[in-house]
């Protein structure tokens, strides 16, 4: 989810991976994996990513934290009853 989200926002911003890197002070892989989903995002990169795509942080930090929930409990055999509960819960 994250990942496609900060493909298409660069992708928008008419910028290569390269540059996202500079910008993070990561190398270019590392910005490949992020975007096909095979390296975590940390929250400081999502805020700055946020700043460098000019979209706000709390668009880019709800689809990180959706995708980091989703992330947790995907082998769980009772997901969907225990996302049912914390909704409940914090309604």
């Amino acid at each position: 989810m994250i990942g496609e989200k900060l493909k298409e926002l660069r992708e928008a911003q008419g910028m290569l991976q390269r540059q996202v890197a500079a910008e993070l002070d990561v190398d270019t892989a590392y910005i490949s994996k992020m975007e096909n989903n095979e390296k975590p995002v940390s929250r400081t990169h999502i805020k700055k990513l946020s700043h460098l795509y000019n979209v706000p942080s709390e668009e880019l930090l709800t689809i990180w934290l959706a995708n980091k929930i989703l992330k947790t409990i995907e082998n769980e055999k009772y997901k969907q009853e225990a996302l049912k509960l914390a909704l409940k819960t914090i309604k």
